[in-house]
């Protein structure tokens, strides 16, 4: 370990930029290197190229959540952007996208963000665990003193906010983890939700397009299958698997456009006013009649007045 560079950046850590508010000053740094450092620590980071994921808002949420006693609000955005004036924190835009002011959107954010990365040097550090120790221990010891001990208390148990969200979207009840942001309902709470949906529904389904079959599993650990809403959420607001359908990037088309459908039994409906090429190995007709595959679980089942709804107003019957 160097110990000197260590030094350097604890000095660095006691001594972050905060911009002063009515309430004191704005906790929001500290949070979110506590937040990254529990990332690296738990491997979900584990290269110097940081996007923004479910993993990391929620984290900071709950954090926030757990440690900032005032009024001020867990605006992910705003440390994720102004930490760049520490010298350490750096942004790269996805080509042609630009991110030279503060977005208060965490979806616009996420999608102008190529990725964020410390510097090499410390990013060093925060892959070695006793520099962890010491740089979350003077995060908490400087800005969050009085709630150090019940903080730490609290995440020995191991359980989290982003289970419990985990939970709902799976239609599971059992287990949640009661925080401070159960009933929170904001843009960045959504954001969570909907990639947890995005990662969830392919998983219960087991990578396996619920109507064609198909299976493909990069050597990355993706998969070609796609998490398509049944009612769209601009409309529904549900975001729980049981109003999701694993499909392939075609069907999943076909099916948000109403060209195919499910009915009561489960089994798949084909618009009859398609024209298409019968001799295709491609075309939607060969997928007429066809059972639809169900996860294994019946809380993970689709719901049938999903269907129902999409039939009525969707389907091209």
């Amino acid at each position: 370990m160097n110990t000197s560079l260590l030094d350097e950046y604890a000095r660095r850590f006691k001594r972050l930029k905060q911009g002063g508010t009515r309430y004191g000053k704005a906790p929001h740094k500290p949070v979110f290197l506590l937040t990254l450092i529990e990332l690296i620590e738990k491997e979900v980071i584990t290269a110097n190229r940081i996007t923004i994921s479910p993993e990391l808002v929620a984290g900071f949420k709950e954090n926030f959540a757990l440690l900032v006693k005032t009024a001020h609000k867990d605006d992910f955005t705003q440390p994720f952007f102004y930490l760049q004036s520490e010298g350490f924190w750096f942004l790269k835009a996805r080509p042609g996208a630009t991110i030279d002011s503060h977005i208060k959107s965490v979806q616009v954010l996420s999608e102008r963000l190529g990725y964020a990365a410390f510097s090499e040097d410390l990013f060093g550090l925060l892959r070695t665990a006793s520099s962890r120790v010491v740089l979350k221990s003077v995060l908490l010891e400087v800005y969050f003193p009085e709630m150090k001990a019940a903080f730490l208390q609290i995440k020995q148990t191991g359980r989290s906010y982003l289970q419990t969200l985990e939970c709902e979207v799976l239609n599971e009840k059992e287990g949640a983890y009661l925080s401070p942001l159960v009933e929170a309902d904001d843009e960045e709470v959504r954001f969570v939700r909907g990639g947890l949906f995005k990662r969830l529904v392919p998983k219960v389904y087991g990578f396996t397009c619920a109507i064609s079959g198909l299976k493909v599993i990069a050597r990355d650990g993706s998969a070609l299958v796609e998490a398509c809403h049944i009612v769209p959420i601009s409309i529904s607001g549900d975001d729980r698997v049981t109003n999701g359908i694993a499909l392939c990037p075609t069907l999943h088309t076909a099916f948000d456009r109403g060209m195919i459908a499910v009915d009561d039994q489960m089994q798949v409906l084909v618009s009859p006013s398609l024209a298409e090429e019968a001799s295709s190995p491609y075309n939607l007709r060969q997928f007429e009649g066809c059972r639809v595959r169900l996860p294994f679980g019946s809380q993970y089942a689709p719901a049938m007045d999903n269907f129902s709804w999409h039939r009525q107003q969707r389907y091209m019957g």
